[in-house]
């Protein structure tokens, strides 16, 4: 089973199940997801679907910073409470010291040498760890390891 369909699975678990809050957050991917088809013309395959969780749930991580700061407790919780659903959706993340070793395989094979090498290094890791990391953590992992 695809991830859409999965995604299109829990959204009818959640009707079924009177589960506004989750039901809302499957909603708004759902249309995130058709709002992507529409526009590029594609179907979703599960490596857009989860790029599209991906953008998703760093909006929600900066809405809850935001929040935070406004001392809006309140919608930081509702966001967070959306950022575990859309979390479920995401394959399992790779550790810090397997993200290092990755970039460090990469930059080997690509005989990167210094930090004029980044967007080179940065095109192949995203390709290669997308959906599998945090894209923060792998942009600082690609700094340090052509720094040093």
């Amino acid at each position: 089973m695809s991830l859409k369909d999965q995604i299109t699975e829990d959204m009818k678990n959640a009707m079924r199940a009177k589960d506004s809050e989750r039901l809302g957050t499957i909603r708004l991917l759902t249309a995130a997801m058709k709002q992507k088809e529409v526009d590029e013309r594609v179907v979703l395959d599960d490596t857009m679907v989860i790029a599209i969780v991906d953008k998703l749930i760093k909006q929600r991580k900066d809405s809850i910073e935001a929040f935070t700061k406004a001392d809006r407790m309140d919608l930081a919780d509702k966001e967070s409470a959306e950022m575990k659903v859309l979390q479920a959706y995401l394959p399992a993340r790779l550790s810090a010291d397997e993200v290092a070793a990755e970039v460090k395989a990469i930059v080997a094979e690509l005989g990167a040498t210094g930090p004029g090498d980044m967007g080179k290094v940065m095109g192949a890791v995203k390709t290669r760890l997308a959906g599998k990391a945090d894209m923060g953590q792998v942009s600082a992992a690609v700094k340090a390891a052509l720094a040093g």
